[in-house]
């Protein structure tokens, strides 16, 4: 199967931005225990990093030409108010899991919104890295 793999703004500081709840791990890290994982079960996967909305979209929307099997996202700050991603997810016939490091619940009363998941297949949050992992599977599982 054929993955999408995209990470929204402020992601590319993983390693560097609050490392008491993101941990230390930079996002090659993360994105080398992605690849790992799908290397091993078959899988492919491709990765994007933006902090800009439209190229999101795009990208988005690319993997419904692309004929991706899943997308896994990770919106950041855009999960609590990005309709046009929303509105994006809902356009392509991908099945989508949107992911979080960290335990978005836990977290402050914003964080607690999502206008985004609700396009989505379902949500993950709180495993670190092991979110975007779950999130494979998840799709793997709905297909």
């Amino acid at each position: 199967m054929k993955f999408n793999i995209i990470h929204g703004p402020n992601l590319n500081f993983l390693g560097i931005r609050e490392p008491e709840i993101y941990g230390h791990q930079t996002l090659d890290d993360i994105n080398q225990e992605i690849m790992a994982y799908a290397l091993e079960n078959g899988h492919e996967v491709s990765f994007f990093q933006s902090n800009y909305e439209g190229a999101i979209i795009d990208h988005i929307q690319a993997a419904h030409f692309e004929k991706m099997d899943g997308i896994v996202i990770n919106p950041g700050a855009y999960t609590h108010y990005s309709y046009a991603i929303h509105d994006a997810l809902k356009s392509v016939s991908v099945p989508a899991v949107e992911v979080h490091l960290s335990a978005v619940h836990q977290r402050e009363e914003f964080r607690k919104i999502s206008v985004t998941a609700p396009a989505c297949i379902g949500q993950i949050s709180g495993f670190g890295a092991d979110s975007y992992i779950l999130g494979i599977l998840a799709v793997i599982r709905h297909k």
